[in-house]
C-alpha cells in the first residue's frame, strides 16, 4: 500500500486512516512506557538528592563564600527571594530616597552571578542614602555581641549606620531624609537570634516616622518545625523580644506581619509594611545558605543545631567558638573524658575573639553527624549536666534565663525532669502560638 497516493478509492483512504490510527496508538504506547520508566528513575534519583540535601550539609569558608568542595542542592535554585525580584519593588523606590537594612546576606542573583543588593540597586539607578547594619555589621564579621561603630563603606561612599552600638533602633534625625526603607536580611528562624529584634525596631522606628517598610523574604531553614519554651514577658531583652516560642517556624517576611497583627510594637501602632514574597517555597522545602548568616555559623549543620545548642551560650559549656565547628560540637574542661572523647582546644579566630575556655583542652561531643533535626533537642545539655564536675558553676543564671526566655527551664533540668517531661511542658504553649501564627502565613 502507498500511502502517499492521490488515486486511492475510498476504502483505501479508510484502510490507510485505520492504519495511521494503529501505528499513532502503538508509537504513542511505547512513548509513554519508556517516559514513565524514566520518570520512576528520575523520581527515585531526586528523592536521594532530597535525602542528600537534608544530611549532607554544605560548608562556607571563613568570609562566607562557598568552598571549592561545594556541591549544587537543586532544591535552592527552585526558590526565587524577594530580592530577586526586582520588578516587584523597583517601581516602589523610583524618584525616592532609599536606606536599606542589610548585612553579608543581602544579596541576589543577576545572570548567574550574585552581586549584593546595594550595588544592584545603585546600579539600577535608585537613589540610596545610607545603609543599616544588625549585630555583626555590614560585612558580618564582628563577634556575638561585639558593639558595631558607624562607618562609610568604603565601594560606594554610603554612611553606614549600626543598630548594633549607641542605637538599636534608627532615630528620627536618621529617617528624617529618607522616604522609604528596604529590609533584606537572612534569619535562621530562632527567638535569640537577633535579626527579629533589630526587624522590631526598625518597624517601629518606621511606624513612628511615617515610613514604609519594603521587606524582601528569606526563607527559613529551620522553617520546618514550631518547638521550645515559650518567652515570658518579663525576660524580654535584645535576645527575646515578644512571647513567641524559641524556634518560631516563620520567615522575616510572616513574621513583619505578626509584630504588626499582635500590637508589639510601642503603643500598639502599626508599621506600613510591604512584603515581596518567596516563589516556589515551602515550609519543608530543603535550603542551603549562599553565605554564612553570621560568623558563628559556618554551615547548615550549624544553623540546623543552633536551636538546640544555642542554649549552651547560657552555660559554661563551650558551643564551638574558637574553632571552625561553632554549634556542632561542644566540650569543657569539666566535663568526664571517658565519656566526652572528642576533644579541641578554642583558640582565637574569625568571629570569637575571646571564646570560653580559651586555649584550654574540652572533652565534648562531635555532632556533625547527627541528621536533621525537626525539634529542639535537649539531651545533650541534660547529659551535660548530669556528669559535668562543678555542677554549681553549670548555669549562668541571667543568660541562660535570656535564652530561654524563662527561668522554668533551668530549674527543670537541675530538678532531673526527663527530655520527654520537659517537651511535654511546652505543648500547650505551643498549641496557642501555632494558632495565632496562622493568620500571618504567607506560603501553604
Amino acid at each position: 500500500m502507498i500511502l502517499g497516493r492521490n488515486d486511492a478509492t475510498g476504502d483505501e483512504k479508510l484502510e490507510i486512516h485505520c492504519y495511521l490510527m494503529r501505528f499513532t496508538f502503538f508509537k504513542n504506547t511505547l512513548f509513554l512506557i519508556v517516559l514513565a520508566t524514566f520518570s520512576c528513575g528520575s523520581q527515585s534519583q531526586e528523592a536521594k538528592e532530597r535525602d542528600k540535601v537534608i544530611h549532607d550539609m554544605i560548608p562556607l569558608d571563613s568570609v562566607g563564600r562557598k568552598s571549592s568542595t561545594d556541591r549544587k542542592i537543586p532544591a535552592v535554585a527552585d526558590i526565587i527571594t524577594g530580592a530577586e525580584q526586582a520588578s516587584d519593588y523597583l517601581p516602589l523606590l523610583r524618584n525616592k530616597q532609599v536606606a536599606v537594612v542589610a548585612n553579608q546576606t543581602s544579596i541576589l542573583s543577576e545572570e548567574g552571578e550574585q552581586i549584593h543588593l546595594v550595588d544592584f540597586l545603585i546600579d539600577q539607578g535608585i537613589h540610596l542614602k545610607k545603609v543599616f547594619a544588625p549585630e555583626h555589621g555590614f560585612r558580618g564579621t564582628a563577634d556575638a555581641g561585639e558593639l558595631v561603630k558607624d562607618g562609610i563603606d568604603t565601594k560606594t561612599g554610603l554612611p553606614l549606620i549600626s543598630l548594633h552600638g549607641k542605637h538599636k533602633k534608627p532615630t528620627d534625625l536618621q529617617l528624617k531624609d529618607v522616604d522609604v526603607l528596604m529590609f533584606d536580611i537572612q534569619d535562621v528562624g530562632v527567638r535569640f537570634y537577633t535579626y527579629i529584634s533589630t526587624l522590631h525596631y526598625v518597624m517601629e522606628a518606621c511606624a513612628e516616622a511615617g515610613k514604609q517598610l519594603i521587606i524582601l523574604d528569606r526563607p527559613n531553614p529551620n522553617g520546618h518545625y514550631v518547638d521550645g519554651p515559650t518567652m515570658l514577658k518579663e525576660n524580654t531583652s535584645f535576645l527575646g523580644m515578644h512571647p513567641i516560642p524559641l524556634v518560631h517556624g516563620m520567615t522575616i517576611g510572616e513574621y513583619a506581619q505578626m509584630i504588626n497583627g499582635e500590637g508589639w510594637l510601642a503603643g500598639n501602632i502599626e508599621c506600613d509594611i510591604r512584603v515581596i514574597k518567596l516563589k516556589n517555597y515551602t515550609r519543608h522545602t530543603p535550603y542551603s545558605l549562599p553565605v554564612r548568616p553570621s560568623p558563628n555559623l559556618p554551615n547548615d549543620t550549624a544553623i540546623n543545631l543552633y536551636p538546640s545548642l544555642g542554649l549552651l551560650e547560657g552555660t559554661n559549656l563551650n558551643a564551638g567558638r574558637g574553632t571552625e565547628m561553632q554549634f556542632q560540637v561542644f566540650g569543657s574542661p569539666y566535663l568526664p573524658s571517658e565519656k566526652y572523647t572528642f576533644t579541641y582546644t578554642p583558640q582565637p579566630n574569625f568571629g570569637s575573639k575571646n571564646p570560653k575556655f580559651n586555649a584550654v583542652k574540652c572533652n565534648g561531643l562531635d555532632l556533625r553527624d547527627t541528621g536533621r533535626l525537626a525539634g529542639v533537642n535537649l539531651s545533650w545539655i541534660i547529659a551535660a549536666y548530669h556528669d559535668y564536675t562543678k555542677k554549681s558553676e553549670f548555669f549562668n543564671r541571667a543568660n541562660f534565663t535570656a535564652h530561654a526566655g524563662t527561668p522554668l527551664l533551668q530549674q527543670q533540668i537541675e530538678n532531673g525532669l526527663s527530655f520527654k517531661e520537659i517537651k511535654d511542658s511546652w505543648e500547650n504553649d505551643l498549641k496557642a502560638f501555632r494558632k495565632t501564627r496562622e493568620k500571618y502565613l504567607l506560603y501553604n
